[in-house]
């Protein structure tokens, strides 16, 4: 777990009624509503050489959370099957994390971009804000491959009241776990 705001998924953390912590709207037609992001941390290292600036990107985590504050479940629908699909999306976002975390980190690892600034201090800064506003291009690509990836399993395990297609969902999440 992080902090009080949010909490990491790991393989041994299962979601809970009472992690869904924000008021449901009646007007809504979900019985429930998981937020799932994205987070992560890096470092940054820049040097001079032949007189230019240049940053490389090390370092990168992905940390998948669940956002209690911005989550609710419809009081009288809260049961264990809905429980067990909002985990599936929470594994779902996991499984997306792992599957590219790879390719993100490939992306720039042993590379080297250009900075500005006229001194030390400020290559520094601008160095870490470039590299974060790289970062941010390419996990905002996640969130939408999540997007997509939720609304085909959302629409195929129909909220998890589709057993059989809930119960395939549930093994290939199972594998996360091992």
């Amino acid at each position: 777990m992080s902090d009080t705001n949010t909490l990491e998924w790991s393989s041994d953390f299962f979601l809970n009624w009472s992690d869904f912590k924000a008021e449901h709207n009646p007007a809504i037609y979900e019985d429930s509503h998981g937020v799932v992001k994205y987070r992560f941390t890096w470092t940054v290292d820049s040097d001079e050489i032949n007189d230019d600036i240049l940053f490389s990107i090390e370092n990168i985590q992905l940390i998948t959370e669940f956002h209690p504050s911005l989550s609710w479940v419809r009081p009288s629908q809260a049961n264990n099957e809905l429980l067990k699909h909002e985990q599936g999306y929470f594994d779902l976002a996991e499984s997306i994390n792992q599957d590219n975390l790879k390719k993100l980190q490939n992306k720039f690892y042993e590379k080297q971009f250009p900075t500005r600034g006229k001194n030390d201090d400020q290559r520094k800064q601008f160095a870490k804000v470039d590299s974060g506003k790289m970062i941010i291009s390419e996990i905002e690509k996640l969130n939408d491959l999540l997007e997509q990836q939720s609304q085909i399993y959302h629409e195929q395990t129909d909220y998890g009241h589709n057993k059989e297609k809930q119960s395939e969902y549930d093994l290939l999440f199972k594998k996360l776990r091992m």
